[in-house]
């Protein structure tokens, strides 16, 4: 299938690994020229070469920095020549007790995972919708829509996200003007951040490493976890032309673990 983006210019952050880079890889691999964002240089440099010569036809570039810094998020909208697609993404909070959560650590998460992908929004969401295309695409968790205790601290400020984004999205000025918003909520794929949860809950619960992998692979029906090629493809086709009238919708993609029916 052909999802009519070739061409078109994307903004992927935290794309130095995991999810958001196997999003600017899917996005490369449908012509789509990309600027990526991560804060660890090496790692952001890797990933650029790599992205390069998957797809030599498109241009890739890199920004580094913290997407909390309002000069890293201008640098990023600035280094293209439009916005199209904006997939903001960031790794979130580290799990835990909330007892043990600080006021700092909570405006930190605020930062990071409310606050930025609203800045962002707000910087190409008007261009987008006066040239009459934009997708907004938000990874946020699971756990917004069924909630991990160790991870309630990435859950609030994300769900803070999630319904800002309800009420936007739903616009006129944007949803009339070819230009969605959308969440993608990811369950267990296989990526460091979940290999640093489930080591994080071995060391609170006195268990092995295996012990904890095997339970929560015991709650997914498919049995397995999610490879982020899985989730890229998804994020891939919610940017496309055939993807014109989802908008404001929470996509859960987790092996069927969610247990309810909406």
């Amino acid at each position: 299938m052909d999802l009519g983006i070739r061409g078109k210019w994307a903004v992927v952050c935290a794309a130095s690994k995991g999810l958001g880079y196997s999003c600017a890889q899917a996005l490369a691999d449908e012509g789509v020229n990309i600027v990526i964002n991560a804060r660890g240089a090496v790692d952001l440099q890797a990933a650029t070469q790599r992205l390069k010569q998957r797809n030599p036809e498109v241009e890739v570039i890199s920004v580094i920095g913290d997407i909390t810094d309002p000069s890293i998020r201008q640098s990023l909208v600035d280094a293209a020549p439009q916005v199209d697609i904006l997939i903001n993404n960031a790794g979130g909070p580290k799990p835990g007790n909330f007892r043990e959560w600080t006021g700092d650590e909570w405006r930190s998460a605020i930062d990071t995972n409310m606050l930025a992908p609203i800045e962002l929004i707000k910087l190409v969401i008007d261009a987008m919708a006066s040239r009459g295309f934009g997708r907004i695409i938000n990874i946020t968790s699971g756990a917004v829509k069924s909630p991990l205790d160790a991870l309630g601290l990435s859950t609030s400020v994300r769900c803070g996200l999630t319904g800002f984004v309800a009420g936007l999205a739903r616009q006129k000025d944007f949803a009339a003007k070819n230009t969605t918003i959308n969440n993608i909520l990811p369950g267990a794929f296989k990526t460091q951040r979940l290999e640093h949860t489930l080591q994080a809950t071995a060391e609170r619960s006195g268990k092995t490493f295996d012990a904890v992998a095997g339970n929560r692979l015991a709650s997914i029906p498919m049995g397995r976890f999610g490879d982020p090629a899985e989730f890229a493809a998804l994020c891939a086709f919610l940017c496309s032309h055939q993807a014109a009238y989802m908008t404001g919708q929470n996509l859960l993609i987790d092996g069927g673990a969610y247990p309810g029916i909406f």
